[in-house]
């Protein structure tokens, strides 16, 4: 955990200022330690809504994900942050992207119970989409795709369907081993 994760999540604003102004951390460094969360998701998570803004301020991406697939907004959604999520909306972050579970920040909302941001991820997850789609058709460029994420999700699929097909051959060989049995 570099020192600019750790004052993240204290929510010490003037050290994470400090620390982004003297580029002494980059903003997105992931801690494997801590699922690959970046400095962004413990803000998040910690609603430190202005710890939020300078880190987007200087460089931090809202769509980098932690392995299980979750951005920042799921760890606001989880934590019942609706200011978080009010801001990271109002940036454009992608508010509506889905982890490996296939949840919506919106449902991670639900399950614990935070009916403020059930409520606003409702409007705001349309919004998200009418604004990609807009950017789409215009053209524009969107931030809201963690390469490194999707390539070890691609690994990860690739890895499962090679054990079925080995589960798939196993099964069809002792099937085949049966049927000519006498």
């Amino acid at each position: 955990m570099t020192e600019l994760h750790q004052a993240a999540a204290a929510g010490d604003y003037d050290l994470v200022q400090e620390i982004v102004k003297r580029n002494k951390c980059n903003p997105n460094q992931k801690d494997s330690d801590w699922n690959n969360k970046t400095p962004l998701h413990w803000a998040a998570a910690k609603g430190q809504t202005e710890v939020v803004r300078i880190l987007i301020e200087n460089g931090a991406r809202s769509c980098l994900r932690t392995d299980n697939g979750w951005t920042p907004a799921h760890f606001a959604a989880e934590s019942g942050k609706l200011p978080v999520l009010r801001y990271l909306h109002s940036v454009r972050a992608p508010i509506d992207m889905v982890d490996c579970s296939g949840d919506r920040p919106i449902r991670i909302a639900e399950i614990y119970g935070h009916r403020d941001c059930v409520q606003f991820l409702e409007k705001a997850e349309t919004e998200c989409r009418d604004h990609r789609r807009m950017a789409l058709l215009k053209g524009l460029p969107l931030d809201e795709t963690d390469d490194d994420w999707e390539e070890e999700r691609r690994e990860v699929d690739q890895q499962k369907r090679a054990r079925s097909q080995k589960k798939l051959c196993f099964v069809s060989t002792k099937k085949k081993d049966k049927c000519e049995s006498p």
